[in-house]
């Protein structure tokens, strides 16, 4: 495959001209890593250059990893995809779901029709929401006190869903609620399950809830876009010692420990000579699951946090067992049926089963679906595939 100077070049262009403080991209196959590169500087008001391994925090990046090791847990029966999750999470054996509010402006709640099952939970069928593009649920969390997620406090998990279970597609807090199914039924915390599971036998030793004093080192510092476009570097870092590891978007770590993971799935299920998820496992968690709902339109409730996003307007896109699925070949060369997803801090990935490749990309701005981090995206993703173009012609 060709060096990828085309990349290289659109890539320190965008950290060149401020677009991004600093960017680490990378692609592979199942078999190798085809691209790796990184440019700019890990905080827009320091020196320190941005370097494959820097940490950054991969957010709903974290779902992809929490919904195989769920799989897991399917595989050996400890988990059901379609029993009632309330068996297993008490708290969920009864939702309510939120109808608006009355006059004196107190929510109104009725039960749900339905039961909440872990499919739900792994394709945002469940009804739970993320208050960044939920109105209501902004001015529900104001109303009863109850703590945002981000806190990681136990007390957050106290919400009510949005719509009945399986009605509709809403992204949300489901995979959450997954972390404490698997923690349930492991009879470990999740950070440990992870560990021993997953990020231990794909060699991810950079990627945890917590930031060692090795990653810390290497942390890339988080920044905010404002309206005129300009970036400010902003505190910000998830609790260290939340009272529930998020597993929906908890975690830290790189891109070379992302593309393992990646790899793994592109390898059905296989890493290193292990079988960490049975072929037709891995198989299933790329299908829709979602039947004749679609994907939809996620609109912003708190701006500093994310923008609107409407990938693909166009395109009909299901959901699998935690990652979107577009239904056609994208413009950058994605083929139909390809994984996708991202994290809130401008961090993105894709698995191209059909060709054989994968990529992420990895920035730390927010708010979420920023215009100059997805052209950048965008980019480098039609490299990846104007690269592949060229060495299959070349063979």
């Amino acid at each position: 495959m060709p060096t990828g100077r085309e990349i290289d070049a659109a890539l320190r262009q965008a950290t060149d001209v401020g677009a991004v403080p600093g960017i680490v991209a990378m692609a592979a196959s199942g078999t190798e890593v085809v691209y790796q590169g990184a440019f700019g500087r890990r905080d827009v008001s320091g020196d320190a250059a941005m370097t494959l391994d820097s940490v950054f925090w991969i957010a709903s990046m974290t779902k992809a990893i929490t919904a195989a090791a769920a799989m897991q847990l399917v595989e050996q029966g400890r988990l059901s995809l379609d029993a009632p999750i309330g068996t297993v999470l008490p708290d969920l054996a009864a939702p309510q779901v939120l109808e608006g509010f009355a006059a004196d402006g107190a929510p109104k709640l009725r039960p749900a029709r339905g039961t909440i099952t872990l499919r739900h939970l792994l394709t945002h069928t469940a009804g739970f929401c993320y208050d960044m593009w939920n109105g209501d649920m902004v001015r529900y969390l104001q109303v009863s006190g109850v703590p945002a997620f981000r806190t990681g406090l136990k007390a957050a998990l106290k919400v009510p869903i949005m719509s009945d279970p399986g009605t509709r597609w809403e992204y949300g807090t489901n995979l959450d609620f997954v972390g404490l199914a698997i923690e349930a039924a492991s009879g470990v915390r999740l950070d440990a399950y992870f560990r021993d599971h997953l990020l231990g036998p794909l060699g991810m030793a950079d990627t945890a809830f917590r930031i060692g004093d090795a990653q810390r080192a290497r942390l890339v510092r988080m920044h905010s876009r404002d309206s005129e476009g300009s970036l400010t570097p902003i505190a910000f870092e998830i609790g260290q010692d939340p009272e529930f590891h998020a597993g929906g978007g908890g975690l830290y770590g790189t891109a070379g420990d992302y593309i393992k993971f990646m790899q793994m799935m592109l390898n059905k299920g296989q890493s290193g000579g292990r079988q960490l998820l049975r072929p037709e496992t891995a198989a299933l968690m790329g299908q829709n699951h979602i039947g004749e709902l679609n994907m939809t339109r996620m609109t912003s409730a708190i701006p500093t946090a994310s923008n609107d996003v409407d990938l693909f307007p166009d395109m009909v896109k299901k959901y699998g067992l935690s990652f979107m699925i577009n239904t056609a070949k994208t413009p950058e060369g994605r083929s139909a049926g390809s994984l996708f997803w991202g994290g809130l801090a401008n961090t993105y990935y894709w698995i191209d089963p059909t060709r054989d490749i994968s990529g992420v990309i990895m920035m730390q701005v927010l708010p979420f679906a920023d215009r100059k981090c997805l052209e950048i995206f965008a980019g480098f993703e039609r490299g990846v595939y104007a690269a592949l173009e060229a060495a299959q012609r070349a063979a």
